[in-house]
């Protein structure tokens, strides 16, 4: 039985008895106790009722809204979705189905799965990141980061600044926005970001960056390129840099931990911080930091110091963001 069903049976019920008491006329509570032996009951739902009808609602839903080869129907319709055109690769149908295959990894701020779309005999991976709620970990340094960005009423401003619950949830709601906006731009200027699939709530779909096997591409900070392949990334580094300077951008928080390589390919991914060089008044620091983090990895590996130097690049990068 549908909700709605439950409702008008229990409410009709209290209607049916209002009318002949208004055809009988009013009577004293304790004459009406006296004649039926019980308190009247009125024509409201107690919180009891409320309970047990929103769990007949609950687990009819979850048998009928549930798909027999999935965990859920297709949420694209109902979310943000990314940027047009869309890949080939890409799902969009209403009627697809979404299939959880395990866990990808797992972080301080979001944890990531490993999702598959199926629609008949098409399917294609995603990678489902999704924010954590208010009752776990803050997100790392964020005050920082949230320099330069605004809310439109002063009442979610001020929860954000008194770390309210209802303010740690906007933070994590403006972390999710924020990354899905700077995927969107990244992608369509051409940067090395995986593609934003879609955006609902706190979980971002996201193109999976590895094998059709649902093997992940490793982490820069995995590999051990040779001297050629370690030339190769980073010429491709410093494109990608140079990408996000020219968008008035910086990563916030680079390290070879938020760069994959796949296929000799350099990917940036984790961009929930990402740092406005102009209207948050750190930019050039968070800008300085994320390039003299990712040199020092590639000068570990053998990056000669006069191809890899920090402060060049970091000279060269602001001078394209027009901030020499």
């Amino acid at each position: 039985m549908r909700e709605h069903d439950l409702y008008e049976r229990f409410e009709t019920s209290f209607d049916d008895t209002a009318d002949s008491m208004r055809r009988k006329g009013k009577r004293s509570r304790s004459n009406r106790a006296a004649d039926d032996g019980e308190p009247t009951r009125r024509g409201r739902m107690t919180e009891e009722e409320k309970v047990r009808v929103a769990r007949v609602r609950e687990d009819q839903l979850s048998s009928a809204d549930t798909p027999e080869d999935g965990d859920r129907w297709s949420t694209w319709g109902d979310a943000e979705q990314g940027p047009k055109p869309h890949p080939s690769w890409l799902i969009t149908e209403l009627a697809a189905v979404d299939r959880e295959l395990g866990i990808v990894k797992t972080g301080k701020e979001a944890d990531v799965f490993l999702l598959e779309r199926a629609m008949g005999d098409r399917a294609c991976l995603l990678a489902a990141k999704r924010y954590r709620s208010n009752d776990h970990r803050m997100f790392h340094r964020d005050a920082g980061y949230l320099e330069g960005r605004r809310m439109k009423k002063s009442r979610e401003t001020r929860a954000i600044a008194n770390r309210t619950s209802f303010g740690r949830n906007l933070i994590a709601e403006q972390w999710t926005v924020a990354e899905f906006a700077a995927l969107s731009k990244l992608w369509q200027i051409g940067a090395p970001v995986p593609y934003p699939v879609q955006r609902s709530g706190t979980e971002l779909l996201l193109e999976f960056i590895g094998d059709d096997e649902g093997t992940a591409a490793p982490r820069l900070a995995q590999t051990r390129p040779d001297e050629d392949e370690l030339l190769d990334l980073w010429r491709q580094l410093v494109a990608a840099l140079m990408t996000l300077s020219e968008a008035g951008i910086t990563h916030g928080d680079l390290s070879a931990y938020n760069l994959m390589v796949h296929d000799g390919r350099l990917v940036m991914i984790d961009l929930p911080q990402v740092v406005d060089l102009v209207a948050n008044p750190r930019g050039p620091e968070f800008l300085d930091r994320d390039v003299r983090n990712i040199c020092g990895w590639f000068a570990s590996r053998g990056l000669p110091p006069e191809i890899g130097d920090p402060s060049a690049l970091v000279t060269a990068l602001l001078d394209v963001a027009g901030m020499s």
